[in-house]
């Protein structure tokens, strides 16, 4: 049977903590637009700011899908399952914002990342929870865990910011998003 919480305790943050993937989803309120689902799996990209708040660090790689649903709609949905261990898997439905280079808010919030911050960073994700539930995953099968990959930091590491910000104005699907919203906007700040 599912849980519903008033906030993410310290046993749910024990647990997100734990979880070396996560998914996030999102749409636009178009009915013929299409959904988006990505999993994140960066080691410490992930922060539970407060009982009600999670944030997460964007990058770069890949088309910019979840900023223009967040900017369209502000919804998102952010799941966590267990792998290894006792079976549960973990949603939060809530408001996202995107929180761009040039924003005040971006210095504070990638302070909260530590070591995390890297090459390619264009934002942080910030979720305000309305929602959190678990269900059983009793149907999750048990996966092991090797290693983080490092393919897209080493990748991304070999670009100044001047150089990712280039790649980010000739990407097709940055600016604008695949069912033509805005989506990430450029040209893209330089790191402050």
């Amino acid at each position: 049977m599912g849980t519903s919480y008033a906030s993410l305790d310290q046993r749910l943050r024990a647990f997100i903590d734990e979880q070396p993937v996560f998914f996030v989803a999102t749409a636009p309120l178009s009915g013929d637009g299409h959904v988006n689902l990505s999993p994140k799996g960066r080691s410490g990209t992930l922060a539970v700011l407060d009982e009600h708040t999670v944030a997460y660090l964007d990058f770069g790689g890949s088309h910019a899908e979840t900023i223009a649903h967040l900017r369209e709609n502000s919804r998102i949905t952010l799941m966590w399952c267990a792998f290894t261990g006792p079976p549960k898997v973990l949603r939060v439905h809530g408001r996202g914002t995107p929180v761009f280079r040039d924003d005040p808010r971006f210095t504070d919030l990638i302070a909260r990342f530590g070591d995390a911050d890297a090459p390619a960073l264009r934002a942080i994700i910030v979720v305000a929870a309305e929602r959190i539930s678990d269900s059983c995953g009793f149907a999750v099968p048990f996966m092991d865990y090797r290693e983080e990959r490092d393919l897209h930091a080493r990748h991304f590491a070999r670009k100044t910011d001047e150089e990712f910000a280039a790649y980010c104005e000739k990407k097709e699907h940055i600016a604008t998003s695949i069912d033509d919203l805005p989506g990430l906007p450029l040209p893209l700040p330089p790191r402050g």
